[in-house]
C-alpha cells in the first residue's frame, strides 16, 4: 500500500473544507468495503484520505417533507432492519440482502455501493425504479441530482472531487409504490450480479401506470428500459404485455461477454428478471387494492 495522508473530521464542514483544501488529491473513505481492497492494490497514492466513516449526520433513515431520506453512510443491515424501509419500500430490503456476506452489509454503506458505480451494483436498480434522488454538498454549496445524471460510467459519477453525496431520497409520491427486485449470480450469496433487474409502477383502472423498470450489469451504468415502460404505460394489464415488454427491455440493454457469463445468457436473464419483477410488482399492487 502506497503511503497517504489520513483525516477524520468531526463534522461535514470540515469534511468539506478537507475535500477543498486537497483537491483533486484526495479520497473519501466510509464503510471501505471496496475502496481499501483498491488502496491496497493501488499503483499511486491518493494523497489524502478523508474519513467521514464516523459523522452521524451522514446516517439514519427518516421521512421528511420529500419522501424518504436515507443517509448515505447507512449501511446495508441497517437498511434491512428498518421499519420505515420495511413499511414503505421493502424491494431494497431484498436488494440490500444480496449485497455481499454479512461483514460487507454491516459495513458497506448505501452511499458507498452509488458511488464507486460499478455496473453489478446491487442498489441501484431498486432506487432508479423508484425515481431516487441523491443530495450533494461541495464547497460551492447543495446541489441535487437524479440517479440517471448521478452514473456517468463504470466507477464514474457526476461526483466532484471536493463533493460528498450526504443522503438519498425517495419521492413522497412513490413511498408504498409496489416494487420488486431480483438478481442473477453464479450462486446464492457473494456474488456480482449477472443481471439485476427491478420494476416499479402503480395499478390504476386495471392499466399500467408510472412504470420504471432498471437493469443492472447490462450496461456500462445501471439504466432504465424506457422503450419498455412506454409499452406498458396506460395500457390494460395483460400477461402478453408483461412479456412484450420483456422481451423488448433485452433490445435495450447492451450485456457483454465475459469469464462469467455470455452475451446471450445475460440477454436471457434480462429477460427473465424484467417479466419476473413485473409481475412480482403486479401482485404487490393487487395485494394493496
Amino acid at each position: 500500500m502506497k503511503p497517504f495522508d489520513f483525516i477524520q473530521p468531526t463534522t461535514i464542514d470540515a469534511a468539506i473544507l478537507a475535500l477543498a483544501e486537497h483537491n483533486p488529491n484526495v479520497r473519501i473513505l466510509n464503510g471501505g468495503t471496496d475502496y481499501l481492497v483498491e488502496l491496497k492494490h493501488a499503483a499511486q497514492s491518493p494523497g489524502v484520505v478523508v474519513d467521514v466513516s464516523r459523522l452521524q449526520d451522514l446516517r439514519g433513515i427518516e421521512i421528511i417533507d420529500a419522501g424518504l431520506r436515507i443517509g448515505a453512510g447507512t449501511t446495508h443491515t441497517e437498511i434491512m432492519a428498518d421499519p420505515l424501509v420495511k413499511e414503505y419500500v421493502p424491494a431494497m430490503i431484498d436488494a440490500a440482502h444480496t449485497v455481499g456476506a454479512v461483514q460487507t452489509r454491516n459495513l458497506g454503506t448505501l452511499g458507498g455501493n452509488l458511488v464507486t458505480c460499478v455496473p453489478s451494483m446491487d442498489s441501484g436498480p431498486t432506487l432508479l425504479a423508484l425515481d431516487a434522488k441523491v443530495i450533494i454538498l461541495g464547497s460551492k454549496g447543495t446541489r441535487q441530482s437524479s440517479l440517471t445524471d448521478f452514473f456517468i460510467g463504470p466507477r464514474r459519477t457526476s461526483l466532484e472531487p471536493d463533493e460528498l453525496l450526504l443522503e438519498i431520497i425517495i419521492p413522497k409520491e412513490n413511498l408504498g409504490k409496489p416494487a420488486s427486485f431480483i438478481k442473477f449470480g453464479l450462486r446464492k450469496g457473494q456474488a456480482l450480479a449477472l443481471v439485476n433487474a427491478a420494476s416499479a409502477l402503480w395499478v390504476e383502472g386495471n392499466k399500467f401506470k408510472d412504470v420504471r423498470i432498471a437493469l443492472g450489469a447490462v450496461a456500462p451504468v445501471v439504466m432504465r428500459a424506457t422503450k419498455a415502460e412506454a409499452l406498458l404505460e396506460g395500457r390494460v394489464i395483460s400477461e402478453d404485455l408483461v412479456q412484450e415488454a420483456a422481451k423488448i427491455a433485452v433490445g435495450e440493454a447492451k450485456p457483454i461477454d465475459d469469464f462469467r457469463a455470455s452475451k446471450e445468457y445475460r440477454n436471457d436473464l434480462i429477460e427473465v428478471g424484467t417479466r419476473r419483477t413485473l409481475q412480482a410488482a403486479l401482485t404487490a399492487s393487487n395485494i394493496k387494492n
